[in-house]
């Protein structure tokens, strides 16, 4: 396998995960959590998994309840985990635990999310733990 193709594999999924955040269907732009960790191993199926749950999480699960999600076929998996809901310049806002394993890389951070208008946003950069 070629280096440039070997890079290309690697950057496809954060490239895509970029295309996805720019839909505005997308509920929350993950791409700064997904940069240097296991994500740059998901396929695409991982992708939707994880964007799929992290909708899910952030607009239906209360507060310490964690929400999991894996790809049967790749092996890869993670979770996410309400750690608290706040209110921030007057917009409901929530801190996530996000934990994703791929290819025997494990990345666990928190990151906070308002919510702006009909999507969420991420505020400040992910706190790795």
């Amino acid at each position: 396998m070629t280096h440039r193709l070997r890079k290309l594999i690697r950057v496809a999924p954060i490239a895509l995960l970029a295309a996805l955040a720019a839909s505005p269907a997308l509920a929350l732009n993950w791409v700064p959590l997904l940069k240097n960790s296991p994500a740059e191993r998901f396929d695409e199926e991982d992708l939707q998994l994880f964007l799929t749950t992290a909708r899910k999480t952030v607009n239906e699960a209360p507060d310490n309840q964690t929400v999991s999600w894996e790809n049967p076929e790749t092996k890869h998996h993670g979770d996410f985990t309400i750690l608290k809901s706040f209110e921030k310049d007057g917009k409901t806002c929530k801190r996530v635990r996000v934990r994703n394993e791929a290819d025997g890389r494990k990345a666990s951070s928190v990151v906070d999310a308002c919510k702006v208008g009909d999507k969420w946003r991420l505020i400040g950069a992910p706190q790795r733990e």
